[in-house]
């Protein structure tokens, strides 16, 4: 049965390629290895992920988004913290990178000859996280519902109820347990306001900080004082005004506490909120072939690597997806 909420229609299912293959990685032994003993745990891990989401949510269309940029130099010259704890050790002349398991890296590039063959499209925007690639091409979609993949809360703020319909399905504590999030769903847990629920969670995010991303945050502030305070005045740029008003009824350590954060703020709501018009490239049409493109390559691939039982799960799902739609 679809995800969605409009009965007859198929969604474009949008994946955090990162997101969810890092949590395959951590989801399966290393010990799931291809006959030449390498590790293939993301890989088939991975592969398991996009069956079951294709058979949950039926998707006429699908999309990989992949971060071409894990750490986007505008974000680091606005808050130079962001994302600081996860780059790698490396010698100065090196470019930057971001700390990966020595065995998961090959995995990539396994995963990416799988979808090449298969026909799934990825897609990528110079200079930017998979974050602005699927804020961008959910903002942009018109003619489908779309279905939003990531275990990473900061993309709830692209759920919507209008102009279209785009869920994020939330897949932080496994895929057994995802949660749906329509924007009511957002208002709901964290405390924001409904009319506006996607733009407040990144706003909400701002104010409590994301220690996974490298974000203080207002000192002082956490989650329940920010949904408080998001509750009563709707933004930060309304929150922030009250706070240089003499005649605001808000509380003299709550005014202390933003005035002491004001660079912060100036400068940190870019690097919360996900970018919704990036120069998006697509490796092919997002159309969910019937069949493999490339069924020689993909045949070699699967008995090279070991992971026959998940390519053929994977290639009935999408068999399955393109007939209904």
């Amino acid at each position: 049965m679809s995800l969605m909420t409009t009965p007859g229609t198929s969604p474009l299912l949008l994946l955090d390629g990162a997101s969810l293959w890092f949590r395959a990685y951590y989801a399966l032994p290393e010990s799931i290895t291809a006959p030449d003993g390498r590790p293939v745990n993301a890989v088939r891990g991975f592969l398991d992920m996009i069956s079951a989401l294709i058979a949950r949510t039926e998707p006429g269309r699908l999309a990989v988004c992949l971060d071409l940029d894990w750490r986007p130099q505008f974000r680091v010259d606005l808050v130079p913290s962001y994302k600081a704890h996860r780059v790698a050790e490396a010698a100065p002349e090196v470019a930057e990178s971001e700390e990966v398991p020595e065995t998961l890296t090959p995995q990539v590039d396994m995963i990416m000859d799988v979808l090449a063959a298969l026909g799934i499209a990825t897609a990528g925007a110079d200079g930017l996280e998979a974050d602005d690639v699927l804020g961008t091409l959910a903002a942009r979609e018109r003619r489908d519902p779309v279905v939003v993949v990531s275990g990473d809360r900061d993309l709830l703020q692209v759920a919507a109820d209008e102009p279209n319909e785009v869920r994020v399905l939330y897949v932080g504590r496994g895929l057994a347990k995802a949660e749906l999030f329509d924007p009511a769903l957002v208002s709901e847990r964290y405390g924001v306001p409904l009319h506006r629920a996607g733009e407040a969670y990144a706003e909400l995010a701002l104010l409590r900080g994301d220690a996974s991303d490298g974000l203080p945050g207002v000192k002082g502030i956490g989650e329940k004082t920010a949904s408080t305070l998001m509750l009563q005045y709707e933004s930060v740029a309304a929150l922030r005004a009250a706070a240089l008003d003499p005649s605001s009824d808000m509380a003299k350590g709550v005014r202390a506490k933003l005035a002491n954060a004001s660079d912060y703020l100036d400068a940190a709501l870019p690097v919360v909120r996900v970018v919704t018009d990036a120069d998006v490239v697509l490796s092919k049409s997002d159309e969910i072939p019937a069949e493999p493109v490339d069924v020689d390559a993909l045949n070699a691939l699967a008995e090279a690597l070991g992971i026959e039982n998940a390519v053929a799960r994977l290639v009935a799902a999408m068999a399955a997806t393109a007939s209904t739609n």
